[in-house]
């Protein structure tokens, strides 16, 4: 088949899984064979010292090395040496089925982009997973996941899955790690690429596990959390800049009574802080829609919306500007009150707080309307 491109490359990273890496590719390849799929098994080895190279050479797999480490950096290895146009990709530790490729393989000629194998509605099989994925972490992962990028997705890190040449093309694949499964299920949704599941069965693994769970489940959030501003800045700060001015006005004309207890000065600061952060919160998560802005490959939501049809560097500054002469203006209020009066005691703690918070408030408007729009104006990008 040589300078023919092939159907399908089925993709296997491995490290040290002597025991079953031959077993996985003699199922990948008499599945293909049997539906009649032209193809090639990949096996990128991510530095195995017990011989697994050899033994997926001699089943018929092409091996091609993975220097980088990491399970992320193995399928970036196995991707770039992958020939095929329709690319499936399963973990060598015989946990899945290879029988079901040519159903992945159907699935993505059906005119979907990106296939997800589902275990959870599938079968899990005992002793395949334990308790703390099966109950708290997969679920919790994949529904963080699922909220975040707007779609249901049962599980967001099975280890059989399948994609288009042009999808993997688009999505452009970068992590190293275990966060390589959530990064292909987000940046399939960011770019409005069609994603379907199929229920597959899930099989005890044979050989060490190199999962740590912690680590890697940190690994999982730490990436969604990069990759989605809203939750992490814009949600957050639109709720303590709402909270921290409600307070501010609440309290203005003194202290308030509530179920007994008496709110006043101290609940003032309280408020005051929250509002600062829940400004600087808000200015952040528009600084990094502003930055993803450059990628008009992805999809637009009412915040890029927003940054786009409403958001120029004049009106930041103008309503930056504005917040500032209220804050000074409060405070020059204050101080022709205090020298009218004899210069007394000056104890205008409530309006001097308001006035205050409104100056910081405003300069981060100002300043932060600058950083946006370098971020989304640069000619560079």
């Amino acid at each position: 088949m040589t300078g023919q491109r092939p159907d399908v490359s089925v993709i296997m990273p491995c490290l040290n899984e002597a025991a079953t890496v031959a077993r996985c590719v003699v199922k990948a390849r008499a599945a293909l064979e049997r539906a009649g799929l032209s193809g090639e098994v990949v096996v990128a080895d991510n530095g195995s010292d017990d011989g697994s190279p050899a033994l997926a050479e001699a089943a018929g797999a092409r091996v091609v090395a993975a220097p980088v480490r990491g399970y992320g950096a193995a399928y970036l290895a196995g991707l770039e040496a992958a020939r095929g146009t329709y690319l499936v990709l399963g973990d060598a530790d015989d946990t899945y089925d290879f029988g079901a490729v040519p159903e992945f393989v159907a699935a993505l000629k059906a005119g979907n982009d990106v296939v997800l194998g589902s275990r959870f509605r599938g079968r899990i099989l005992p002793g395949a997973m334990p308790w703390l994925h099966r109950y708290v972490g997969n679920p919790v992962l994949s529904g963080i996941l699922s909220v975040f990028f707007g779609r249901r997705v049962s599980d967001a890190h099975c280890g059989l899955r399948a994609m288009t040449r042009d999808a993997s093309d688009r999505m452009r694949l970068r992590s190293s790690g275990m966060e390589f499964a959530s990064e292909m299920v987000a940046l399939a949704l960011r770019h409005q690429l069609t994603v379907a599941e199929i229920p597959i069965t899930y099989y005890p693994r044979g050989g060490e596990s190199k999962l740590r769970s912690f680590r890697d489940g940190w690994r999982h959030l730490r990436f969604m959390l990069l990759l989605s501003p809203t939750p992490l800045f814009l949600v957050p700060g639109l709720a303590a800049l709402l909270l921290g001015f409600a307070g501010l006005f609440v309290l203005l004309p003194g202290p308030l009574r509530v179920a007994g207890f008496v709110l006043d000065y101290h609940f003032m600061f309280v408020a005051s802080a929250l509002a600062i952060l829940g400004v600087q919160l808000v200015l952040l998560g528009l600084a990094a829609k502003a930055y993803a802005s450059g990628e008009r490959s992805i999809r637009a939501d009412r915040w890029l919306t927003l940054l786009d049809r409403h958001f120029t560097l004049e009106r930041g500054l103008l309503v930056g500007l504005g917040l500032v002469a209220a804050g000074l203006g409060i405070n020059g209020w204050i101080l022709s009150s205090w020298l009218s009066g004899g210069r007394g005691q000056l104890f205008a703690v409530r309006p001097a707080l308001l006035g205050l918070s409104l100056i910081v408030v405003g300069a981060q408007g100002v300043f932060g309307s600058f950083f946006i729009s370098m971020l989304r104006d640069d000619p560079r990008r």
